[in-house]
């Protein structure tokens, strides 16, 4: 037993050095991990000012410019700190840290900052489970109650024909409930995985249950990544946090990453503060027993690192975690979108897979190309931060000439009478409630739980955003009052009727 407990002090001491294991490195091999060859560093730096310089929004008005600077949009969105890394020909090409840790300090957010990824837990969580696949220890196809022991997905009429399997988890379409978690503060009781599973107190979301039969169809759930958590804590007899190390973090040399919740002391002063509406929130960051949902900590290099492994493993030119076959599923839609973790585009010339992450203060995007050898990583520590990265990876995929890049939309802006505006003012029932205000002249839309955007008029009853690829028409009834409300996005419509 001393022995056993040695070891993992050991262990412990060893995974916080390695935590500033870049800090210590001599300038040589900072300049090899990142990418930036000793000779050719000019380019790569006048690369970057282009990037800083070169912001894309989701769409653009006719006639007006689109390119924005960093730093302008840092202010816009009451964002402190972001932290890039750009993938390359293969390789990491640079990354660079802008803004602060924390707003009102002077700390610079550097590429060793670590950040909550949210969402982006999920695909790298996935590869542990791929991994306990590929060892036959877990089945994709088979239920997972006859694996899961501490915990059983509840039988349901949902239930008696098709059951819930991992592959149903891995590519939300399981059929269960809670979309995504709030996390808990500081000093707020944080509940076991099992009473997150349950929806018992101190846990502040419900019940993880199968309400639709499944397979039937795609609804995004974090609970269901919260069922694969226990699945595999079960199957390994390892505490999550331990098994993803062990089976990904390690091998893809991922050393500034850990799963562990609350964020270790040791690893604290190394952590990016998480802000709202500009300002730090209350603790500094909130924690997330949901590990395998949006419990991940890290940095845009090791998920850079993590992109690179996987292109390799689909080229067949490294297995450190999936073999080749694996590696091509995992990338691959299995369901609407959606891969074994990561979401997939195959539109255009090539494929990308990647995933956005939200928790509460912390928002990023990962994307990489399957066989380009191009990739991108952008992590903030703001709320707002998802609208940012989008700006910024525009900005890489123009400079580096990705294939099928994310293009602003071109809008044209019509001459409308603001006194118009007042009619559409409200709230709307669309997925929750949406709120429509006016203000010096300009109408609003707040989403549930999103930000507040500007709308502008392409005609009297037709509007769009800049920082959304949204359009939102405004229903009238036969008198001639506004009675609703249609949202496109995203290649989908949804109504929504005005209640107030």
């Amino acid at each position: 037993m001393k022995s056993k407990a040695l070891l993992l002090i050991l262990v412990s001491v060893l995974f916080a050095l390695s935590l500033n294991g870049l800090a210590r490195r001599d300038p040589a091999t900072v300049a090899a991990v990142v990418g930036q060859p000793s000779q050719g560093a000019s380019e790569v730096e006048e690369r970057i000012r282009r990037v800083e310089n070169g912001l894309l929004p989701s769409v653009v008005i006719k006639g007006q410019p689109s390119e924005m600077k960093l730093a302008d949009r840092m202010k816009f969105y009451k964002v402190p700190g972001v932290s890039v890394t750009v993938i390359n020909h293969g390789r990491i090409e640079w990354a660079r840290g802008f803004g602060v840790v924390e707003a009102g300090l002077d700390k610079p957010i550097t590429p060793e900052t670590l950040f909550q990824a949210g969402s982006i837990s999920k695909p790298v969580a996935a590869m542990a489970a791929l991994r306990l696949v590929e060892q036959g220890k877990l089945n994709l196809d088979e239920d997972v109650n006859l694996k899961l022991k501490s915990w059983k997905v509840p039988e349901n009429e949902f239930t008696k024909e098709k059951k819930v399997t991992l592959r149903g988890l891995l590519t939300h379409s399981a059929g269960l409930t809670v979309h995504g978690f709030p996390g808990y503060k500081a000093d707020a009781e944080a509940p076991t995985l099992v009473q997150v599973l349950n929806g018992e107190k101190p846990a502040n979301t419900g019940a993880i249950r199968v309400d639709t039969m499944p397979g039937s169809k795609w609804r995004y759930s974090g609970g269901g990544y919260t069922i694969m958590q226990q699945l595999l804590i079960d199957v390994a007899g390892k505490a999550f946090s331990e098994l993803a190390r062990e089976l990904v973090l390690a091998p893809a040399g991922m050393t500034r990453s850990t799963y562990e919740q609350p964020l270790p002391k040791r690893l604290d002063p190394a952590a990016g503060t998480a802000h709202r509406d500009g300002k730090p929130i209350k603790g500094r960051y909130h924690t997330y027993p949901e590990m395998a949902a949006a419990g991940l900590w890290t940095t845009p290099t090791d998920l850079a690192l993590l992109a690179i492994e996987i292109q390799q493993e689909i080229a067949g030119k490294s297995s450190k975690l999936l073999s080749q076959k694996m590696a091509q599923q995992m990338t691959a839609k299995q369901f609407e979108n959606y891969g074994l973790g990561p979401s997939v585009d195959s539109s255009g010339q090539s494929v990308r897979f990647g995933h956005g992450g939200v928790d509460e203060g912390f928002e990023a995007f990962w994307v990489a190309y399957q066989h380009t050898g191009q990739g991108a990583v952008v992590m903030t520590n703001g709320n707002g931060g998802s609208r940012l990265a989008q700006e910024i990876i525009r900005a890489i995929a123009k400079e580096y000439n990705w294939p099928d890049p994310p293009a602003p939309r071109e809008r044209t802006l019509a001459k409308v009478d603001p006194k118009l505006y007042e009619a559409y003012a409200g709230e709307y029932e669309v997925n929750g409630k949406v709120t429509v205000s006016t203000e010096n002249g300009k109408l609003y839309l707040q989403p549930p739980g999103g930000q507040k955007m500007e709308l502008y008029p392409s005609s009297e009853t037709e509007f769009f955003a800049l920082t959304e690829n949204v359009r939102i028409v405004f229903v009238k009834d036969e008198q001639g009052a506004v009675s609703g409300l249609m949202a496109h996005f995203g290649g989908r419509s949804l109504d929504g009727k005005k209640v107030k």
